[in-house]
């Protein structure tokens, strides 16, 4: 199967574009956004990375032909779990954040929680591909990130706000000029995963009353994502402050508990198998 037909996109407007994985369809499809810039374009998040992604932006000409643009594309994960990270060693920039440096470099799959199943994947990428051969691929970030820096475009910035609790380095982009922030996991419109070996549930508190923040100061108006459809400020105060609110429970921590046991359990034993 071409990259070409492994991808879809759609055109949101002003050098935005929504990127999925067709034949990936799993409540862990991660959205891919690329966004231009007048002097660096940018991918965030990169999809499982079973079909080049530089290849289906290319063969749709989503960059355009500007002789001027002769920085390479970034990719930046928001984080380096496997349905966002897979794709980032197709790209000669990488970026994440400094605490997930070391879990993408030396191509740590339980850190990565690479968790796939053949079930999710209803179309083959190539004859004879299974789940259990799917590991996240080792590659070198060239753009190690922290709190604060500011990847310039040229025509609009974008901030890192390091938002941990999802994962140790989970981060958002922040553009602040149109309001527009790209949330990565740390929310979405779904139940947030906060029960994975490396989450941390007062971070992921911090990081919600941080997005309350963000909305009560009128600097978001769009979230975009690592999941499902895109929404505006009320409905991530609604999400972030429901976070907040229930995470502190004897309930809601008996239960990350249990799936916190179960699931690095169930990683450590899907990635220390032997490949067929």
């Amino acid at each position: 199967m071409s990259a070409a037909d492994w991808y879809a996109h759609k055109s949101l407007g002003e050098g935005l574009y929504w990127i999925q994985e067709k034949f990936f369809e799993s409540s862990n499809r991660a959205n891919i956004w690329l966004l231009r810039g007048s002097h660096q374009d940018v991918v965030i998040d990169t999809g499982l990375g079973l079909r080049s992604l530089p290849d289906y932006i290319n063969s749709k000409s989503l960059l355009g032909d500007d002789p001027q643009r002769k920085n390479p594309l970034l990719a930046i994960a928001t984080h380096a779990h496997f349905d966002h990270s897979g794709g980032l060693h197709q790209f000669q920039q990488v970026g994440v954040h400094s605490a997930e440096v070391d879990a993408l470099a030396n191509g740590d799959n339980f850190e990565t929680v690479t968790w796939l199943s053949d079930r999710e994947i209803v179309q083959a990428p190539w004859p004879g591909w299974r789940a259990r051969q799917y590991r996240v691929k080792a590659v070198q970030p060239t753009h190690i990130l922290q709190e604060g820096d500011v990847i310039n475009l040229g025509d609009r910035q974008l901030t890192v706000l390091h938002m941990p609790g999802h994962s140790r380095g989970s981060i958002c982009l922040h553009d602040g000029d149109n309001k527009m922030l790209f949330s990565g996991d740390v929310v979405y419109d779904g139940a947030m995963i906060d029960w994975l070996p490396t989450s941390q549930v007062s971070d992921y508190i911090s990081s919600c009353e941080r997005l309350v923040g963000l909305v009560d100061s009128e600097q978001v108006d769009q979230v975009m994502p690592g999941h499902y459809h895109t929404f505006g400020a009320k409905q991530l105060h609604r999400i972030a402050s429901g976070y907040i609110d229930k995470a502190g429970t004897c309930p809601a921590r008996f239960s990350t508990f249990a799936w916190r046991t179960l699931a690095g359990l169930a990683l450590r034993a899907s990635n220390t198998r032997g490949i067929c």
